[in-house]
């Protein structure tokens, strides 16, 4: 019943903010949502339900793996978007729901065991986000709005169709078409092949789409470039993770038919292309929000090639998720506050952040070099992991590749991030009123540094026992 409530009470949430007539204390519906579900979370991780196997949405491993770092980002994100809104002329009567509403949808993707239910609720969540990146309502977010319905519709019907594909598998293999993925794994060496490689093809296209995997990463850019930084932070840190939720809990499928080396072969392809492609296009462009989308493509990119190395391999991409999520989240706070008082996220028209927002400057660059994987951040050791895993697979060729992306990529990152804080101050349009660096617009990106330096230094073994369980359920050992 309390996996349920991490549902509900987002839904109940959403209605009740709608409902509110003051717009200034309607943002406060977020921290208070966004604390029950993560306190929730967090409980159920320390002491997990018993799962029926038959069970269509249930706190199982794989969410007690990743959907608590899901809710604390947004706990976050919620706590920095009360101070944000204040600054903001704009009716939050549609925004704040929005978010609420992408909180539970996110907590019933996360639990969905069922392939049918799965798609419904990361679909949904697809076009929750709509109103959020339309938000500043300018002719750029409306044009980033209609590339992300456009690019995710194409997602949603190529996810759709591989899903029937996977349900055809099962009743050409003599099953009766039941696609819980309990269900899809107890049969998998009965269904068909065929239909099985078909479906992974869609679904790896489909939801490679929301994760925003190269060539599917059309939208990311223009997404996360015109909409506000904690709508970034959330597609970032949220939206991409259930994504790649979908596709691990149907490469285990595919690795029950048989098909498994198929599947990781993909999934390398794909990842370093990604890698590869997001690390050319950090070197060329001049938009600090959309480097920050190119990093995205990037470290899905690390997530697949992570994947495709088996299970330790998964496990190092369960610990990407967390030290991904915490540190984007910081960058696009920080990358917020610098947006808010420049008015513009050009590295034309902003340089020397580092005199008039001097604590958000520090942050950004010690985000920045937390996101490049440098040490004692949670992506180092994530990396590091996912390195040596590499090695001891002998894809030693992939992991020379992997690593020359790293260092364009970090080249490419350092060399904005640097031209934004260094030099002396100029700025496009300054505004004045919001030249303040307040407790609530600091210390939310402050925290995700410190819980990415703590995760890296200190991984607690109650993470590492959701990981190694996660791992089990989707490979279980024969």
């Amino acid at each position: 019943m309390n996996a349920y409530l991490l549902i509900i009470i987002p839904l109940i949430g959403a209605v009740l903010a709608a409902l509110w007539p003051r717009r200034k204390s309607r943002p406060l519906f977020l921290p208070a949502v966004g604390l029950a579900h993560t306190i929730l979370c967090f409980l159920l991780l320390a002491k997990p339900e018993a799962v029926e196997p038959a069970a269509w949405l249930a706190f199982d491993p794989l969410a007690r793996a990743i959907l608590p770092g899901v809710s604390l980002l947004f706990l976050v994100c919620a706590c920095y978007t009360v101070g944000y809104l204040r600054l903001k002329e704009q009716d939050n009567r549609v925004f704040v729901p929005a978010l609420l509403l992408v909180l539970g949808l996110l907590s019933a993707a996360h639990q969905a065991r069922h392939l049918g239910i799965l798609w419904i609720a990361t679909e949904a969540v697809t076009l929750a986000c709509v109103p959020l990146i339309h938000f500043n309502g300018t002719p750029k977010s409306f044009e980033a709005t209609w590339k992300y319905l456009l690019v995710g519709g194409t997602g949603i019907a190529l996810s759709l169709l591989g899903s029937i594909c996977l349900g055809y598998a099962s009743l050409h293999g003599g099953g009766s078409g039941d696609i819980t993925f309990t269900a899809l794994l107890a049969h998998g060496p009965n269904l068909s092949r065929a239909w099985v490689l078909t479906a992974w093809v869609l679904l790896l296209v489909g939801y490679g789409t929301k994760m925003g995997l190269a060539p599917m990463h059309t939208w990311k850019p223009d997404a996360y470039g015109e909409s506000p930084g904690i709508v970034g932070a959330l597609l970032a840190g949220g939206v991409t993770s259930v994504a790649f939720m979908a596709l691990l809990r149907i490469k285990s499928v595919v690795d029950a038919a048989g098909e498994g080396a198929v599947a990781s072969r993909t999934l390398l392809a794909i990842g370093l292309f990604s890698t590869l492609v997001a690390a050319l296009f950090l070197l060329r462009t001049r938009n600090f929000k959309r480097m920050l989308a190119y990093s995205s493509i990037e470290h899905m990119g690390i997530l697949c090639i992570a994947t495709s190395l088996g299970g330790p391999g998964v496990w190092a991409a369960l610990f990407h998720v967390w030290s991904n999520g915490l540190t984007k989240g910081a960058l696009f706070l920080s990358a917020a506050n610098l947006q808010r008082v420049a008015d513009s996220s050009s590295i034309d028209d902003v340089r020397g952040m580092s005199k008039v927002l001097p604590r958000t400057s520090i942050l950004f660059v010690v985000g920045m070099f937390a996101i490049t994987a440098c040490p004692p951040f949670g992506p180092f050791f994530s990396e590091l992991l996912i390195i040596r895993t590499g090695l001891d697979a002998g894809q030693g060729w992939a992991i020379g590749l992997f690593l020359v992306c790293l260092l364009l990529a970090f080249f490419g990152i350092s060399r904005i991030v640097f031209a934004v804080v260094d030099g002396r101050p100029r700025l496009k349009k300054p505004n004045p009123a919001h030249l303040k660096e307040s407790a609530g617009l600091i210390l939310p990106p402050l925290f995700l540094l410190a819980a990415s330096l703590w995760l890296g230094l200190f991984t607690p073994d109650i993470l590492k026992g959701a990981w190694s369980a996660a791992v089990l359920q989707l490979f279980p050992m024969p």
